[in-house]
């Protein structure tokens, strides 16, 4: 892999609104950030360098033990152990804690949420809660189907994430005694997912007119008409992407952002050259390089790659 790729994150925009800098905040508030998807969300990015693959490389191991950048670097201590956050929280399906990496689809991977709860915990003078709810091979036009979407039933997954949700909010005090006191504050949504819909003609054809119901059922069964909401581009080759089906998709998940009404919902674009080796194709890698676009929006600025 590439040192371009030791990021091993898809950092969320969500800092984009000056009202998450400027409003008042509520005492002992919690701030909370949901990440949703399906496999690239899980995050398949392995921590434990393997001399037998690809000599180690790909790994977070490696990369933390290799990258001149700091962000990466200080995740690992000098005696070889991993920083564990003491202002992150997270609980991602049957399993939650400080931050630390160990929270993909295993215990010894990785996802988004490392490298957007470093960002965002350094950001904040609250506490910060990440609610990750991911499933592999699931498609938006039958899984995560919203109940305002014509021509089908409501879809099995999108209840499942707002029941996870919902869980975690009201149990948060007996799941993290520590936060006792605080009042949750849900500030944003990140949606990475893609892959079924794009492998299937009709579900590709559908995509931006299911997104457009999924972002407004998502908003008004959280009770959150302007959630601010981050729709990751599922480049699985960056620009270099050709397939038409890849091509359209992003296309359509492009143009939900731009839609009249979803003004503040950018899409976040896989920067170039930042694909994985082919050695390790299958990983499912996070593989975008844009943990430094979230402080050019952190003002509170609004930018997308377009």
């Amino acid at each position: 892999m590439t040192a371009r790729v030791n990021q091993y994150c898809f950092i969320l925009t969500f800092l984009m609104f000056l009202q998450i800098n400027t409003a008042p905040a509520a005492e002992k508030s919690l701030k909370v950030f949901i990440l949703a998807g399906q496999s690239n969300m899980q995050g398949h990015g392995v921590v434990p360098a393997n001399p037998q693959r690809n000599e180690g490389k790909g790994s977070l191991e490696y990369a933390a033990s290799h990258s001149r950048n700091k962000e990466i670097k200080n995740w690992l201590q000098a005696d070889g152990t991993w920083v564990t956050r003491d202002d992150v929280w997270i609980h991602y399906m049957e399993r939650h804690g400080k931050l630390s990496p160990s929270f993909g689809v295993r215990e010894d991977c990785i996802g988004p949420e490392l490298g957007f709860g470093a960002v965002v915990g350094d950001h904040f003078g609250e506490p910060v809660l990440l609610i990750k709810l991911a499933w592999g091979g699931k498609s938006l036009a039958k899984d995560f189907r919203p109940p305002s979407a014509p021509g089908g039933e409501t879809g099995e997954y999108y209840t499942a994430l707002l029941d996870g949700i919902r869980k975690v909010l009201g149990e948060f005090t007996q799941i993290f005694p520590v936060l006792e006191g605080r009042s949750p504050e849900v500030i944003g949504f990140g949606w990475h997912q893609g892959w079924n819909d794009r492998v299937n003609q009709a579900h590709n054809d559908a995509y931006q007119q299911n997104m457009t119901h999924f972002i407004h059922d998502l908003r008004k069964d959280l009770g959150k008409p302007e959630l601010p909401i981050v729709i990751a581009e599922t480049g699985m080759s960056g620009y270099e992407e050709k397939h038409p089906r890849a091509v359209s998709l992003m296309a359509a998940q492009a143009a939900v952002a731009k839609q009249p009404e979803f003004v503040g919902v950018p899409v976040v674009r896989l920067p170039g050259g930042t694909w994985v080796s082919r050695s390790i194709k299958g990983l499912c890698l996070n593989k975008s390089d844009i943990a430094n676009e979230l402080r050019l929006l952190s003002d509170g600025s609004l930018s997308c790659h377009q």
